[in-house]
């Protein structure tokens, strides 16, 4: 069943029996002046707008007030107001509306049955100046209008209150478009209205009507002009826009004629401004060449502007721009045809007619008609419609389709602003016969199309832009934006163009002297900004002062007392301006920057200013002569003369100088850059021209050097010494040189002889050389020069060598003292050495070869030879010739030689002999032996390659150059060769198939044959799990696939974006370390990895690195891992943290007692990795984990202290290992247990005894006399030290069970994944906490009698209008005082009809709100005088229950997104812990709970079975389609079949809610056993035993149903014994039934576990719920502690989802529910209101009004927001928890006694359970106040939105009238008082409330009234 939401009509109905009253206008969700306010509140614009958008607002048009340029703006359901800049300055509600397009505008609903709220979209927006109103014509009630005023647009100066068919006036549909002009008439203002056919009840509104604006009815087209139309059905006009030109009104729409022709067309309407009548309508065709129809427009002063459709299916656009005054011509020939010729032209053809299948035709009036009667008189044919379309060529082709036109004309030129279906806005320049896009910007979202309402501001300089879903305002010349003259020019925008004088891009009105030439250059005449062309001279000397000329053409022309001036840099200089020509004075030399190092010039910005604008600028250089010189030290003169710049040499100063400053009497070498002089240029240089002696010298000889000279003529006579200067390494030699004069300017100078010895000995030397003159005038080198230095010892170790080196050098062998290479002179005659020593060979390679020859040998040594063509024939081999290969010969050192054959096992010595010398033998033998190919391992690999191929064989190491091949491919090897085996690689193959193995020995080949490898396809992963890992890496990645036996190589990969470098991780090094000698047996051949479900380890990832790939690399297959896992990429997750062991001091040991779990706190535990891969070790000993949590591990250590794992510390480190993530926690202790054979065991069991007995004696003196005694609080803290005592002695018990829980849960939890939190709907979670306690169906229809069909429509009719009466705030108040002060008025009834009352006004929550603040506020003032604590105490008045139920219609939100899921696992935790243990069936007591009076004291031994249960089709009917499936299910051996099935059904629907499940009660379980063994269990049968009237239940232990047995639930055959159970709860909190009652049948008592207190057998009677519970009570006082053990350990193992539970509830880390914020808020203000500053008495109301009364509601009631069944030992366990909430809110100290009403959870033991809890949960609740006190204030507005979209999101009304009629029999039962009441109010008397509710009663009851 649906809730029955109200939605009530807006309008009040007429009330015939009564006094006509003013009709209530209809009420907007939220009012005007709150919208307002809320829109404002939204953050401000910047200060200049750009663009205005609300929030759900739909825009429809726009309108523009002249003047003052106000904007507003018609959008669904608003009207806003908005200032030029945008800025929001009003805002009116114009709907939704009650309406229907098939009624007439009505006040009844009644009137109009099928009427629904109804959007109100804005058809019609105009502006009238003259009477300063805005006419807004909507969607709703038939298109009527109102008029508002113009400077507040929520004021509304004209309503129609009863609107005639006459006031129809925009369409009513939505997609008919409506356009219309405000005319000003000499004598009054008029509207213009054209629009399409809509709806049939305005099929009779003409297309276009002529109507009044002021007058006794305004809108109405009575009396005016009206465009007839025949059949509108065949002229269905489709208007696009409406403008006022000159004295005319132009419409521009597209219609087809039924009569003329059939396809449509586009045309253009024209009517005099002050035809009232139409007599002057007149309209023709319009065709843009080639295009479609026209679908916007637009009108400048002289032209229309159309854009047409175009291309394929109207995709495109096209502008057509149609002048004026042709379109009057056409128009006004139409109209002289039409007047005097009967409509025909010249030629006779029909040109002109009268359209609109009406009567008129042309005529033949006298020929001077039209211009007697220039917009026609009655007798003149109307409308004319001309049959000669105008046509226009396209100016421009758009691919969008367009939307909107606007057109403005400034500075003489037409721009057009085009706005497009995407909302792109095109800004384009009409020049003459073409449009040119100058610019286009994205204004709307992309996709919304801009709206044809496209306004140009009153000064021309912004456009205003309409979408759907904002407003912008664009600047309609940007000119601003260009910074310089180039782009200003290049954007070709036509209103722009560069102000020369104010440098800056400009509209040319904001130029003052545009109109003067070359002042404002625009970018369709000007494409060149003004520039220097020319410089003259284009640079200056940095020493002198000058003039310079700029060239710059079309300078502007200055005032006479203006001037411009020029700036160098910084630095300013007056211009002086002859035409085109500036002169300007350069800066003096001291205000020059200086030049940058390693430069000879400076380079300044040169720009000709006008005050401080740059007119045009270049780039001006400064040369410094003397730094040319020094840039170039080699040649100084050649770099002055000829550098770009004008300097000249001085040759005897050697200066580099700027003009001619050389010193009188010496010559001057001018620059090249000079015409009229013949000593310039390098070429005069005085300079060295190259070396005329030897080039060649010897070390430590001494050699004569002469070099050429030329032009030294330019020193003149002056006599003067020279040098040579050699740059020798590390140091300069001098040498001193002579001049020997020659002829002419040639010359020869002579450096004087001597030796040279070079610091590091090389055997050739490049060396420098250069001349100076003076002391340090140097000459020119004309080109670079140097000598060569040689040493004959270096690179001559032997006499070979020696001889061998160029002749040229002189080098000879010489054995003088020691034996070395020299220069010929340096050595005596006699120790030159002709003839060299014989050949000495010191090393070959190889040494073994194959039989066949063909390899080439190398023979290192010396002497060996002086060339090749010593040693071309005389090598030998083991006595066989080696032919040496020339091109590898070096001289005296090296012989390559390749062998001849020779038979297998020959060996011997490589002897070198050459003539006339003995020949040299070698020590090392060389062998010829044959390799043998033997075997391959392995003998297969991926066609990929990358298998690593082992050769065996023999004598495998023969030669240097072995190479291997697989097949064609070459198989690189993997060095060394040993003898016996070859490693390689193999390469990729094109396919799989077999390959021969073959090995090349130099030029011998040996194949396998026998053996041939083996090419597989490659492998393929078809999954890989999991996919994430802690970036330490580690874990192992489990793979599947096909062909992964032959990957020997398995890795997994990363690729690091930063680093670009991979990490690759497999299951353990494949490779050993690479072999380096073949020294040992060969190993073992390497096994492939079987991979066929095979493990990876991932690779670790460093901190700050972002992983870019992770692939698998098997050997050289690359698979991604997201194409191996189904398109998941793997993940990397932060490494977990773990906290120390001992938190105080990390070194500290932990302090183990054996036996306990330990429990470890971090961060991301569970992120990347799960619970059977963390291996956690305390010494050398392992922890078992049992728990993985994303903050938690729990591990099981071992029983007894284990071993250091390294002898380094004396206790145990306790270790995580996480992958390669390894953390130490710090050492672990174990305690030490007491030695037993100390203490005998009688004396350790009687030592526990007695402990035990002083402990409860302790407890229970504490709980009998803790009301008399006077040491109450001291005794209470003893207590609690020993309860504590008691919980650390249960701590293990908890961590274990708590560790089991957590296993529980996660597993919940990733099912809850999958199904969901099973939330109810909201309806179903309204209707439970609205009417508890009555079920499913609070609201049933009253059943009809017989004849009562009639009064049917009556009581809805009346229903109705009460529940319009419930609008009125004061008959609402009334109503309620009223009840409330009737005596029989009880508070089931009051908690009734306030939850009737939020039903009805669910649709209005912010009345319901404002209803709620009054009575609170009344509320209020009443407990003030009192006991202001006793406020929001209980339920007892209408406020209270109306407050629960607003805070439960607010909150559900909340509930479901944040607090449910904690609840959620809360209650999933009991149940888990309550079904572990036994229950018992009949009594409801259990072994696992928390609540004493429900704790099984017994101990019942119990034990857990797995029952496999089918389910599936053929199962019974236990589950749906499918296959029978085996699903395990846990139960208890001491279970009763009932019990059974519960858990049963609780297994296998886990995932189903609880309300569609079957229930246990409709089936059976039946238990199978082989092939026919069915039995049917059930907890009574003729098997049960029954033993002194007493019969116990059936358990599976009665049945010996062993474990693992299989069962199956079956449909009943007959289902007599269900018992409906239903809750019986009113507003207060209830009691549920327990269970199952003792049952007595026939004398005969049911027992399960135990066996109740048995009564005297004459006692029949049921013992009551109370005095069970009172005996229970008794019984609880004297219980042992063992029972308080097991309430411990419960209440431990909860604990952590407690905890989750109240911080979920009390948490403000996330924002706070703003009801919650709204009602404290309201609270600090009552008290403030009341000066109440006792913070106790708000701390209370805060805690009555939401903890206490609603969240205790859900703690203790978890059926109202989920679909669960809540058992009673679950229910009595919430109440527990219930309670601790309650006693956590309180303000005063926590006291164990019975303070609220919970009987069963109020007893001193579970007060006590808590009791260390509390203090912490009291400061939770106290932070939770003040945090929500100091967050930000909720507003007003923020609430009232807030419960918009409530009411919003939860209306629907099917059952609304039963709630109103339910309402009205409370009504009813005091209709005399609530009467009195109404007639007793002044205000009611006026507002008629009471004859109202007469008329309810008159309709609801069939009677009538007294009036």
């Amino acid at each position: 069943m649906r809730l029955p939401w109200c939605h009530t009509a807006r309008e009040t109905p007429p009330l015939p029996p009564c006094e006509a009253v003013p009709a209530m206008a209809p009420r907007p969700p939220l009012g005007p002046h709150l919208l307002l306010a809320l829109l404002l509140s939204l953050p401000p614009p910047p200060t200049r707008a750009r663009h205005f958008s609300a929030p759900n607002a739909t825009f429809n048009h726009l309108a523009l007030a002249p003047g003052p340029g106000t904007l507003y703006v018609g959008a669904v359901n608003r009207l806003f107001q908005l200032s030029p800049e945008l800025r929001l300055q009003a805002v009116a509600v114009t709907g939704p509306v009650l309406d229907s397009p098939d009624c007439v505008p009505f006040r009844d609903p009644a009137d109009c049955p099928h009427a629904r709220l109804t959007d109100n979209a804005n058809q019609l927006l105009l502006v009238s100046g003259r009477a300063r109103e805005l006419v807004a014509c909507g969607q709703v009630r038939q298109g009527v209008c109102d008029k508002r005023r113009l400077d507040d647009v929520a004021h509304v100066l004209y309503q129609a209150e009863d609107p005639g068919d006459g006031q129809f006036v925009a369409a009513n549909a939505p997609g008919v478009a409506t356009v219309g002009l405000v005319v000003q008439a000499p004598d009054r203002d008029l509207l213009l209205v054209a629009r399409g056919l809509a709806g049939k009840l305005s099929a009779g509104v003409p297309p276009l009507t002529v109507r009044q604006l002021a007058g006794p009815q305004p809108f109405s087209s009575e009396g005016l002009g009206r465009l007839v139309v025949g059949d509108l059905s065949d002229y269905n006009n489709s208007y696009v826009g409406a403008f006022a030109a000159g004295r005319s009104a132009y419409f521009v729409f597209r219609r087809r004629g039924a009569r003329a022709q059939a396809d449509y067309r586009s045309y253009a309407a024209r009517v005099c401004l002050g035809d009232a009548n139409l007599y002057s309508y007149v309209e023709v065709p319009l065709a843009c060449r080639g295009q479609g129809l026209i679908q916007a427009a637009a009108v400048t002063p002289s032209t229309l502007l159309g854009a047409f459709a175009a291309g394929p299916g109207g995709a495109g656009a096209a502008l057509c721009a149609f002048p004026l005054a042709r379109l009057d011509a056409s128009m006004e020939h139409a109209r002289r045809l039409c007047y005097t010729a009967g409509g025909r032209g010249p030629g006779g053809a029909e040109e002109a007619t009268v359209e609109y299948g009406v009567t008129s035709r042309c005529a033949a009036l006298p020929a001077d008609s039209p211009e007697s009667y220039p917009c026609g008189d009655e007798h003149t044919p109307s409308p004319i419609a001309g049959r000669q379309p105008l046509e226009a060529e396209p100016l421009l082709q758009l691919e969008q389709p367009i939307s909107a036109v606007a057109g403005l004309q400034a500075d003489g030129h037409t721009i057009a602003f085009l706005g497009d279906t995407q909302g792109q806005l095109h800004k384009v320049f009409l020049n003459g016969s073409h449009g040119h896009v100058y610019h286009s910007q994205q204004v709307g979202p992309r996709g919304s199309a801009i709206s044809p309402d496209l306004l140009v501001d009153g000064n021309g300089s912004h456009v205003y832009v309409l979408t759907a879903q904002q407003v912008d305002r664009v600047p309609v010349a940007a000119c601003s934006e260009f910074p310089d003259c180039t782009s200003c020019l290049q954007a070709r925008d036509p209103l722009c163009g560069w102000c020369v004088l104010q440098g800056r891009c400009t509209l040319k009105g904001q130029c003052g002297r545009a109109a003067q030439a070359n002042q404002w250059l625009w970018s369709y005449e000007d494409s060149h900004c003004p520039h220097v062309q020319s410089l003259l001279p284009a640079y200056r000397p940095r020493q002198e002062q000058g003039q310079v000329t700029l060239s710059v053409p079309r300078l502007p022309t200055l005032a006479a007392d203006e001037y411009f001036h020029c700036a160098f840099g910084d630095y300013d200089s007056l211009a002086h301006v002859e035409g085109p020509h500036v002169a300007c004075v350069t800066p003096p030399q001291d205000q020059l920057p200086l030049n940058p190092p390693g430069t000879d010039h400076i380079t300044l910005p040169l720009a000709l200013m006008f005050e401080d604008v740059a007119v045009a600028a270049t780039n001006f250089s400064f040369y410094d002569c003397s730094a040319v010189q020094a840039l170039e030290v080699a040649a100084p003169c050649r770099a002055c003369v000829g550098s770009i710049w004008r300097c000249h040499w001085c040759p005897r100063s050697s200066r580099c100088v700027y003009g001619e400053h050389c010193p009188e009497g010496e010559g001057t070498i001018y620059s090249a850059q000079e015409a009229d002089v013949q000593v310039r240029g390098p070429g005069a240089c005085p300079r060295v021209e190259g070396l005329a002696g030897p080039v060649l010298l010897p070390v430590g000889w001494k050699s004569h050097l002469a070099l050429r000279v030329r032009n030294l003529q330019h020193f003149g006579s002056l006599p003067a010494s020279y040098h040579c200067w050699l740059e020798l390494p590390g140091k300069l030699q001098r040498l001193p040189a002579s001049l020997e004069e020659t002829s002419g300017d040639v010359g020869l100078i002579s450096c004087q002889a001597q030796q040279l010895h070079p610091s590091v000995a090389q055997q050739e030397l490049r060396v420098p050389i250069y001349v100076t003159r003076g002391k340090a005038q140097r000459l020119d080198n004309a080109h670079t020069l140097h000598v060569t230095l040689y040493d004959c010892a270096v690179g001559h170790p032997d006499c070979s060598r020696c001889q061998a080196a160029n002749g040229s050098l002189g080098c000879v062998w010489c054995s003088h003292r020691q034996p070395a290479c020299r220069y010929g002179p340096l050595c005596p005659p006699e120790a030159v050495e002709l003839l060299c020593p014989s050949p000495r060979i010191d090393r070959i390679e190889p040494l073994t070869g194959p039989p066949e020859g063909g390899l080439a040998l190398t023979i290192w040594g010396s002497n060996l030879g002086r060339d090749f063509a010593e040693v071309q024939d005389a090598v030998n081999v083991a006595g066989r010739p080696c032919s040496p290969e020339p091109s590898l010969y070096r001289t005296s050192a090296r012989i390559v030689c390749v062998t001849s054959p020779a038979p297998n096992g020959t060996t011997g010595p490589i002897q070198v002999a050459i003539k006339n010398r003995p020949p040299g033998i070698s020590t090392q033998h060389f062998t010829y032996q044959d390799p043998i190919l033997l075997s391959l391992s392995p003998h297969w690999g991926p066609q990929a390659g990358g298998t690593q191929l082992t050769i065996h064989g023999q004598h495998l190491q023969t030669g240097g150059n072995i190479s291997a091949f697989v097949g064609a491919q070459p198989c690189p090897i993997q060095e060394p060769v040993c003898p016996e085996a070859i490693v390689c690689h193999t390469m990729s193959q094109a396919s799989p198939g077999e390959a021969v193995v073959r090995v090349v020995f130099g030029h011998a080949q040996r194949t396998l044959l026998t053996s041939p490898f083996q090419y597989t396809a490659n492998p393929q992963l078809v999954a890989a799990e999991p996919s994430v890992s802690f970036r330490g890496g580690g874990r192992l990645i489990r793979v599947r696939g096909t062909g992964l036996d032959v990957v020997q190589q398995p890795l997994l990969s990363v690729w690091l974006a930063a680093t670009a470098e991979v990490q690759a991780a497999g299951v353990e090094p494949r490779n050993p370390t690479p072999r380096t000698s073949c020294g040992g047996p060969a190993a073992a051949p390497q096994a492939c990895i079987q991979l066929r479900e095979g493990l990876l380890q991932s690779p670790a990832v460093p901190d700050g690195v972002h992983p870019q790939r992770v692939f698998f690399t098997l050997d050289n297959v690359h698979v991604d891992f997201a194409s191996a896992n189904g398109g998941q990429d793997f993940q990397y997750q932060p490494n977990p943290r773990l906290a120390p062991l001992s938190r105080e001091k990390p070194t500290r040991p932990y302090r183990l007692k054996p036996g306990n779990v330990l429990d470890v706190e971090g961060q991301g535990l569970n992120l990347g990795i799960s619970k059977e891969e963390v291996r956690v070790h305390i010494g050398d000993g392992e922890c078992l984990v049992k728990t993985l949590t994303l903050t938690h591990l729990y591990c099981e250590p071992p029983s007894r202290a284990p071993q250091p794992a390294n002898g380094s510390s004396a206790l145990p480190q306790f270790v995580v290992q996480m992958g390669n993530v390894r953390l130490a926690l710090g050492p672990v202790q174990y305690e030490t247990e007491p030695t037993l054979s100390a203490f005998p065991v009688e004396a350790q069991v009687g030592l526990g005894l007695g402990a035990a007995v002083l402990i409860t004696a302790v407890l229970l003196l504490t709980l009998m006399y803790r009301h008399k005694s006077k040491q109450a609080l001291r005794d209470y803290q003893k207590v609690l030290v020993q309860l504590e005592n008691l919980e650390i002695g249960v701590g293990d018990q908890c961590r274990k069970e708590f560790t089991d829980l957590m296993t529980e849960m996660t597993d919940l939890s990733s099912d809850l994944e999958a199904s969901g939190i099973p939330f109810l709907d909201y309806h179903t979670y309204a209707e439970r906490v609205f009417f508890p306690g009555h079920g499913g169906c609070p609201l049933q229809p009253a059943l009809e009698g017989p004849g009562e069909e009639g009064r049917r429509a009556p009581v809805r009719q009346g229903l109705t209008q009460l529940s319009n009466l419930l609008n009125s705030k004061l008959f609402l108040l009334t109503l309620i005082h009223t009840l409330e002060e009737q005596p029989s008025f009880s508070q089931r009834d009051r908690c009734h009809v306030a939850s009737l009352l939020s039903l009805a006004l669910h649709g209005k929550l912010e009345y319901l709100t404002d209803i709620l603040r009054t009575l609170l506020s009344d509320l209020a003032a009443h407990y003030v005088h009192k006991n202001p604590k006793l406020m929001l105490r209980r339920t007892e008045t209408m406020v209270e229950k109306l407050l629960t139920n607003w805070l439960s219609i607010c909150l559900y939100a909340f509930l479901k997104e944040v607090a449910g899921e904690p609840l959620y696992m809360l209650l999933r935790a009991i149940q888990y812990q309550v079904d572990k243990g036994p229950v018992d069936a009949v009594t409801g007591k259990a072994k696992r709970t928390l609540n004493d009076s429900r704790l099984l004291r017994e101990d019942v031994e119990f034990r857990p079975l797995t029952l496999m249960v089918l389910a599936g089709p053929r199962a019974g009917g236990a589950a749906g389609g499918g296959a029978v499936q085996r699903v395990p299910a846990r139960v208890l051996d001491t279970d009763t079949i009932t019990q059974v099935k519960e858990k049963v059904l609780e297994q296998v629907y886990k995932g189903t809610p609880f309300s569609q499940r079957p229930s246990a009660h409709a089936l059976d379980l039946e238990w199978r056993s082989g092939l026919a063994g069915h039995l049917t269990l059930s907890d009574e049968d003729l098997t049960s035993v029954t033993h002194n009237h007493w019969k116990r239940l059936n358990t599976l232990q009665h049945y010996k149903v062993p474990d693992g047995a299989t069962v199956g639930l079956i449909p009943q055959l007959h289902n007599g014994g269900a018992v409906s159970q239903s809750l019986a709860q009113n507003c207060t909190l209830g009691e549920n039934v327990p269970m199952l009652e003792d049952g007595e049948e026939g004398g005969v008592h049911l027992w399960h576990l135990v066996k109740g207190t048995e009564e005297p057998e004459g006692a029949k009677a049921r013992r009551s719920s109370l005095r069970e519970r009172e005996r229970e009570r008794a019984r609880a006082k004297a219980i042992p502690e063992i029972y308080l053990t097991r309430l411990l350990s419960m209440k431990g193992t909860l604990q952590k989802f407690v905890d989750d539970t109240f911080q979920a509830i009390l948490s403000v880390n996330r924002p706070v529910p703003i009801a919650i914020k709204y009602l404290f808020d309201f609270l600090d203000e009552l008290a403030e209101k009341h000066g109440i500053e006792d913070p106790e008495t708000l701390h209370i109301w805060k805690t009555n009004s939401l903890l206490l009364r609603f969240w205790v509601n859900t703690l203790k009631n978890p059926q109202l927001i989920f679909d669960v069944r809540v058992s009673d030992n679950v229910d009595a366990i919430l109440a527990v928890i219930a309670q601790t909430f309650i006693d956590s809110c309180t303000v005063s100290e926590h006291k164990v006694g019975r303070a609220h009403s919970y009987p069963e959870q109020d007893s001193p033991v579970n007060k006590l359970l808590y009791a260390r809890e509390i203090p912490r949960y009291k400061q939770m609740v106290e932070r939770y106040y003040s945090d929500i006190r100091q967050s930000s204030p909720a507003s007003y507005q923020e609430m009232n939105s807030a419960l918009a979209e409530l009411s919003g999101n939860y209306t629907s009304a099917p059952h609304c009238l039963e709630a109103l009629q339910e309402l009205y029999n409370h009504i009813h039962r005091y209709y005399d008082q609530i009467i009195s009441a109404l007639e007793e109010d002044p205000v009611g008397q006026k507002m008629q409330l009471a004859c109202r509710l007469q008329q309810v009663a008159a309709l609801v009851e069939n009677k009538v009234t007294d009036l």
